[in-house]
């Protein structure tokens, strides 16, 4: 009996270790429904934080070490101030940072303000400040403030990342990052409208073989002038991890290399000035080049082909190898000098990554020892051994940040109200460049996914290192704070992929199955406040992607801070009223704080949704968990559910069987919504049946790789959809429509809209 009992005193010793950590001991898959995670799961969980929890006395002394360092502590681990509020710390030992311009109310000691109850006083006995301890305030634009505990400040913080210090007479001291944020980040302008495209499936007449940044800059010249649209959509245009010989790159730009950095696989060549400067030898070469890029392009767009992500690298790299030859005159030149200054040692790791990958294969981990440590003596050496390299894929970032600019430009100049929309990947692939350079920010030995639920037995794992939220704490947030930022350069707004990771995480150890992880907590209004800041100086929107499981309260706290949700059609029903199958949600029951789309990149297109080309899609595949007669009986039937409802509010005067009226009806329906913002999916414009991507399939399917398309497959260049039919009608019917108000004021029904089924990404 005192063995089991003894073990039962174990478990519980490291379940309280790790709550501490905020590491989950059990998971709800559903409402009243409680999974247990496996002991040796929270074990290397813990490990990965650098908590040992291995054997009871490890226990033991991790929650000793833990208590003294909360009985010294001297300051929360982070403080969190929002709005235009002033510090305020009331006098004696029990005094605390309180919510600024709360005078009397203190924020609780350990953890952030919750939402909607700021200066909360705190009802645990927390040792505070020492009457006499000195503060200061060392702001991020260089600034060094000070007060003492027992005084009011009178002056208001500048908004940003601070450091804040405490030091008390006896000599104690403490430091803490200091998070001043505005309540919300900004709001895009009502009723916006705008496309959803991956740009590498927006080909034109002038790619090499993809979609590139001139395609997106005449995409938002055309679609802003002729339709009215106020933003395009991209998908992450993050630095992927080139391929090697033998193996192909990975296509997902869901799986980059470095989010820090563009990819200079999107850059138009021949816009670049120096290309036009070429002469003699190379001059030729360049010409051969460009043929050669025509061709590629002829393959995907006349021949049908995938498209070719690592011949298109390739081609592009040598003829930017030929430009780089070409000095740079006195004001291009200034402009890269300026650049690098602005990027500093983020840029440098990142192309030292590059130069060594070159030299040595794209996974760091199979580099010579010394190598796999970006600060090691033998890593400098490299770097200097490779500056021409190093130097070269530093001007390449910097060409593609002015491409960028450049798209940006054109979308404000076209009279779009935010321009381009990019996107936020949620991880980066384990032996690419971030990994690299932020390995002592990332958990080693764990991969980010989500847990087994009713759409996936197994749960998932997506091969992505996440952050340690104790290190990201400890720097102050940088890492996270210089990510947003660099996203931020050229954009009207930002989509940040699973909005929910800034909450909490699924890791899976290595090596076991995606169902055996479990969830860590990160500290949210840390994250979110440092968004808001970023979101701030930019002057640009957010939207998170909050399809699948979303724990209760993240919805509302991420409403509560302007931060917009994503609503697709198909998803929405009404899951209050008890009914064993939800009616489709009334378009004045939505919320009004969202994208509200047809469809997404994961999802099907909206004419094969219509037609149940997806179901039979999944089944030439092999991919469906029922009789094909089943899983299209049920699918038919939640489309007739929508289809009647858009006939019960007259948006369908063109009666059934008419597949394209249906679409612009899903149109209608959305800007009948109060959504702020309705996209719509490029190649439902044009009747497109293929996804650009089949989660659970790798090589049965050319995910990633097909250009936009129209209902018999054939591919459409940008100038074909520039003349196409079809779109026209769709877009000046949305641009008459969005002007005109929603139907019936937005009900804050949060309970109504349900489930959504898995947490969904498919790298």
């Amino acid at each position: 009996m005192d063995r089991v009992e003894g073990r039962i005193e174990a478990g519980a010793d490291r379940a309280r270790l790790a709550v501490l950590h905020g590491v989950a001991t059990s998971y709800e898959p559903a409402p009243g429904q409680s999974v247990p995670v496996p002991e040796d799961t929270v074990v290397a969980v813990l490990a990965a934080l650098g908590v040992d929890a291995s054997t009871p006395r490890a226990v033991r002394d991790a929650l000793d070490a833990h208590a003294r360092a909360e009985r010294n502590r001297l300051l929360p681990p982070a403080v969190v101030l929002r709005g235009s509020a002033r510090p305020w710390l009331p006098q004696g030992r029990t005094g605390r940072m309180g919510r600024m311009g709360q005078p009397g109310r203190a924020a609780q000691p350990g953890r952030t303000e919750q939402p909607g109850q700021p200066g909360q006083p705190d009802p645990s006995d927390f040792p505070g400040l020492p009457d006499g301890t000195a503060l200061r305030v060392e702001t991020s634009d260089g600034q060094s403030l000070t007060w003492d505990a027992g005084d009011a400040w009178d002056e208001p913080l500048p908004l940003g990342t601070h450091l804040l210090r405490a030091r008390t007479p006896d000599g104690r001291s403490a430091a803490a990052p200091l998070i001043v944020a505005p309540e919300r980040v900004p709001q895009p302008p009502e009723r916006c409208h705008g496309f959803l495209v991956q740009l590498y499936s927006l080909l034109s007449a002038r790619s090499w073989g993809m979609g590139d940044l001139g395609d997106l800059a005449e995409l938002a010249a055309w679609s802003g002038r002729a339709f009215g649209t106020d933003f395009l959509q991209v998908n992450p245009l993050h630095a992927g991890v080139p391929g090697t010989p033998g193996q192909p790159a990975d296509p997902s730009p869901y799986r980059p290399s470095s989010r820090r950095f563009p990819d200079p696989v999107h850059l138009r060549v021949e816009e670049i000035t120096e290309f036009g400067r070429l002469d003699g030898p190379a001059r030729e070469e360049g010409q051969r080049l460009l043929a050669a890029a025509a061709e590629l392009n002829a393959a995907v767009l006349r021949r049908g082909e995938p498209i070719d992500l690592d011949a298109v690298r390739a081609l592009k790299l040598r003829a930017l190898e030929l430009v780089r030859a070409v000095p740079l005159g006195p004001g291009r030149r200034a402009s890269y000098c300026e650049f690098l200054a602005e990027q500093g040692q983020a840029l440098d790791d990142h192309a030292t990554w590059c130069a060594l990958a070159e030299a040595h294969g794209p996974d760091w981990h199979s580099w010579p020892g010394g190598l796999k440590d970006p600060r090691s003596a033998r890593t400098a050496r490299a770097r200097s051994e490779l500056l021409d390299r190093v130097d070269f894929h530093c001007w390449l970032a910097w060409l593609t940040d002015r491409q960028l600019a450049t798209a940006q430009r054109a979308a404000r100049d076209a009279g779009m109200r935010v321009g381009l929309v990019h996107d936020l990947a949620v991880g980066v692939h384990p032996g690419g460049s971030d990994a690299w350079a932020q390995q002592e920010s990332l958990a080693a030995g764990m991969s980010v996914g989500a847990p087994p639920d009713a759409f996936n037995s197994r749960g998932q794992d997506w091969g992505l290192p996440p952050w340690r939220p104790d290190a990201l704490r400890a720097t102050g947030y940088a890492p996270y704070r210089d990510l947003l930022r660099g996203l931020l350069r050229h954009a009207g707004a930002l989509r940040i992929d699973h909005v929910m990771g800034l909450f909490r995480l699924w890791w899976v150890p290595e090596g076991r199955e995606p169902g055996q992880g479990t969830y860590v907590r990160y500290d949210a209004d840390a994250m979110l406040g440092v968004l808001a800041v970023e979101a701030h100086r930019a002057g640009a929107a957010v939207i998170g992607e909050d399809l699948g499981t979303v724990e209760p309260g993240v919805r509302e706290a991420l409403a509560e801070r302007g931060v917009l949700g994503t609503s697709v059609l198909w998803f929405e029903r009404d899951w209050s009223r008890g009914a064993r199958r939800a009616e489709p949600l009334p378009p004045g029951r939505w919320r009004a704080g969202c994208l509200a789309t047809a469809t997404t990149h994961d999802l099907p297109s909206t004419a094969a949704r219509l037609t149940g080309d997806h179901v039979a899609l999944r089944h030439r595949l092999g991919l469906l968990r029922r009789p094909l007669a089943v899983e299209q009986r049920e699918d038919a039937k939640g489309v007739a559910e929508w289809l009647a409802l858009f006939g019960r509010l007259g948006l369908l005067p063109e009666g059934p069987g008419d597949e394209e009226a249906a679409v612009r009806a899903v149109h209608r329906f959305l800007l009948r919504t109060p959504a702020r913002m309705v996209g719509v999916w490029l190649p439902d414009a044009v009747g497109d049946r293929r996804p650009q991507n089949l989660p659970g399939t790798w090589n049965e399917y050319p995910n990633w790789r097909l250009p936009v398309a129209d209902p018999a497959g054939r591919p459409l260049s940008l100038e074909d959809l520039a003349a196409s039919p079809r779109l026209h009608a769709l877009m000046d019917e949305i641009r008459s429509q969005a002007a005109r108000p929603p139907a019936g004021p937005p009900k804050a029904t949060p309970d109504a809209r349900g489930p959504r089924g898995s947490d969904t990404l498919s790298p």
